[in-house]
């Protein structure tokens, strides 16, 4: 009886008083109301199950992780994801650097943008591999080719995206160059 007492109280104390946070955090992300009162929710549900609850010091940033990956076992349960959805779960990151969620968003627009560039099959194949994480004979059977198909379009994908990383960091790293040799001409009087 003890334990239960303790569970509710910190359940009161450390996770409930987040739920505010989580709500308004998670609204943001869904636009429907019933599925936001459901998420919200298992969220708590999930909180208040965790045998290990004693050793959860901080509830903010426990219940985000949770609504986190809640949602994300929701969207890999969903066939197609678009990169917007995945760049929005790195909202509920909570506390983290802000400098390094908006690399990390501008880095998947440019993913996005590289898949955008390859054939339908192998951007295909491409995304069923590296996000949705299928093996090449899963892959082969939902797009009903053999699996030797698939690997051709992963291989093919694969070269496509490595190519385009490489011509990336070749841009990024002419452009600093090309500004900083301008204004060392400038400071020289040139």
């Amino acid at each position: 009886m003890d334990d239960l007492r303790d569970r509710l109280d910190w359940f009161k104390c450390v996770v409930l008083p987040h739920e505010g946070a989580l709500r308004a955090r998670l609204r943001s992300l869904r636009a429907d109301p019933q599925d936001l009162d459901d998420t919200v929710a298992e969220v708590l549900a999930r909180a208040y199950a965790n045998h290990r609850w004693h050793e959860v010091k901080q509830g903010r940033p426990y219940l985000f992780t949770i609504a986190r990956n809640l949602l994300i076992d929701q969207v890999r349960r969903k066939k197609i994801v678009s990169f917007e959805t995945v760049t929005d779960l790195d909202q509920l990151q909570g506390q983290g650097n802000l400098e390094a969620q908006l690399c990390a968003r501008d880095q998947l627009r440019r993913i996005e943008r590289i898949i955008a560039t390859m054939p339908a099959q192998a951007a295909r194949a491409f995304y069923l591999r590296r996000v949705e994480q299928k093996t090449p004979t899963e892959i082969a059977v939902e797009m009903k080719l053999s699996v030797y198909t698939v690997e051709k379009h992963l291989s093919k994908a694969f070269r496509h995206f490595m190519r385009a990383i490489a011509e990336q960091e070749a841009a990024d790293c002419v452009e600093p160059r090309q500004c900083q040799s301008e204004g060392n001409d400038r400071a020289a009087g040139g």
